[in-house]
């Protein structure tokens, strides 16, 4: 890995107690094919996000009940690429921040679940490059295409520190703002020129700060549906954002949260 890495969003996982289900809900709304078990022996379940390009989307991970008695809950987590793990899990206790656990995957690469000075987690991650591909770089994120993470958006306590601690760790930039009635300023942030996501205020009736990964569909009144006919539930949008497209933030039927966005189309 080459320092132009450090800042890129280069994976998603969705932790949840029901990977069958969660293949028949996102699979509808998204488009994707979310693998089955593969029957390897192994205790974890691991099933791997595919694209209908072909490429993959992210992971999920099945939460067995000991997994949820010893704290992980069921969530959409972004990994952030860094050159040095143990460096970004000094930075974030620094900040007042928690690392919930590490660990080495051998072939896959090192990596930490942290938690910011606000409570908000994600992973860090130091990726092994494929032995066939030492290039290769992640498409998981993409500022324009479906069946992609499209935005990565921070709902914080604290919005100034949030994004000089951000901004100071991972390289990013803060630049421009719009108005939101009641949570001052939308910030957006940059990874090089590159748009990646916002940080904005958090409302009050959220209990911590989080992580929203939105991901792009065809056509946003489709995926809607689909999410209402699944069991899920919209509970923000629709709202027509820059460039003409709209966003939602919906829940699938274990109550996780996530955003959608893409244009309006006929049904």
């Amino acid at each position: 890995m080459t320092d132009p890495d450090t800042g890129a969003f280069i994976w998603y996982e969705l932790m949840t107690p029901d990977p069958d289900a969660a293949k028949t809900f996102y699979d509808a709304v998204i488009g994707w094919d979310i693998a089955a078990r593969e029957e390897s022996g192994s205790e974890m379940d691991y099933r791997m996000i595919r694209r209908s390009d072909g490429g993959h989307a992210g992971g999920v991970l099945a939460l067995s009940r000991a997994m949820q008695d010893g704290g992980a809950r069921p969530a959409w987590y972004g990994y952030v690429c860094v050159p040095d793990v143990n460096a970004a899990k000094s930075a974030f206790e620094a900040a007042g921040g928690t690392v919930h656990f590490d660990q080495t995957i051998e072939g896959v690469g090192r990596m930490a679940l942290v938690a910011d000075g606000q409570g908000a987690p994600l992973y860090v991650m130091t990726p092994t490059p494929p032995f066939d591909d030492p290039n290769a770089k992640s498409d998981v994120f993409d500022y324009r295409k479906p069946q992609h993470v499209r935005w990565n958006e921070l709902s914080t306590a604290d919005q100034d520190e949030a994004i000089a601690f951000y901004t100071g760790l991972f390289g990013w930039r803060q630049d421009g703002a719009m108005p939101m009635p009641g949570l001052g300023d939308y910030k957006f942030l940059y990874r090089g020129e590159d748009l990646i996501g916002a940080i904005v205020q958090k409302p009050p009736a959220m209990p911590q700060s989080n992580w929203t990964y939105s991901i792009g569909v065809d056509a946003i009144d489709r995926a809607v549906a689909a999410v209402k006919d699944g069991g899920g539930t919209l509970i923000e949008g629709l709202h027509q954002i820059p460039g003409g497209e709209f966003s939602a933030v919906c829940t699938d039927p274990h109550g996780i949260a996530f955003g959608l966005v893409g244009p309006r189309r006929e049904k």
